[in-house]
């Protein structure tokens, strides 16, 4: 009598579940790098982990197709979250253009085509493309990437604010804070040492510096003034502290940014001191 069969592997599914373990690895190292501290985004980024685990571990004990599929649904869908974040914003969270971002939606195509190609040969009659399935797969692997290119080739531009910059106080959440002349919240960076700053690169993407030369308006006290950034530019200080805007918040009133963990450090809202 002949034993039971080992599950059907292939070197595609194989493939696609190393994809999916690298994608979780990588928002692994967002989520404990700061990612964890964003509100809603902190969890949906530790769940996408434990997804991403799961499934490869699934493709590779079982070999089934309907596991395949799943890894390959949860890999577009992973990509979609990326691109949204990106162009529009995901739970008040807005995304830049970063390497591991760009990587991670790489492997993230990749990861799909790879599933649907180790599926296919096993599928169902009355859901199979028959020959069409891997020209059907190359398309939307085609179609995933031009989208990814088009919004990483051009991300959306940062608010930066410029004179005359009236800097306002605004009661948010029962605290008078420091706001920018829209009535955005502004930010210091913890890392930063009196009159100099140190969010460049990535990091001034997430925390636009706030530009010129900045006036008090009604309700602020402190002290007012300027540094010279690295690239020639002048930002805001209040009290020694250069100053931030977040992409996150999308409208006056916001302090989404207020003891996120993220680009190297904490950063808080700025209170009106007395």
């Amino acid at each position: 009598m002949k034993g039971a069969s080992l599950p059907r592997r292939s070197w595609s599914g194989i493939a696609g579940a190393a994809l999916l373990i690298a994608s979780g690895a990588i928002h692994l190292d967002l989520y404990l790098t700061g990612y964890r501290t964003i509100p809603t985004i902190g969890w949906t980024f530790l769940l996408q982990v434990i997804a991403a685990f799961v499934l490869a571990l699934a493709v590779l004990a079982t070999g089934s197709w309907l596991a395949e599929l799943a890894g390959a649904g949860f890999a577009v869908a992973t990509l979609g979250g990326y691109l949204l974040s990106l162009r529009f914003g995901l739970f008040g969270f807005v995304e830049v253009r970063t390497t591991a971002g760009i990587v991670a939606g790489l492997i993230d195509v990749a990861a799909f085509a790879a599933l649907v190609i180790a599926a296919a040969p096993a599928l169902p009659a009355a859901l199979k493309a028959g020959r069409r399935a891997l020209p059907a797969v190359v398309a939307a692997s085609v179609v995933a990437l031009a989208l990814l290119a088009a919004d990483v080739a051009s991300p959306k531009a940062q608010p930066v604010a410029s004179g005359p910059n009236v800097l306002k106080a605004r009661d948010i959440g029962g605290q008078d804070l420091l706001t920018n002349a829209s009535g955005l919240t502004l930010y210091w960076f913890a890392p930063d040492s009196t009159d100099k700053s140190v969010c460049y690169g990535s990091c001034a993407s997430y925390w636009p510096p706030v530009a010129g030369h900045p006036q008090a308006g009604p309700g602020v006290s402190g002290k007012l003034g300027t540094i010279s950034r690295t690239d020639g530019s002048t930002q805001a200080t209040y009290d020694g502290h250069p100053l931030y805007t977040y992409i996150g918040d999308r409208a006056p009133g916001q302090d989404s940014g207020n003891n996120v963990n993220l680009n190297g450090g904490l950063w808080h809202v700025v209170p009106i001191s007395g």
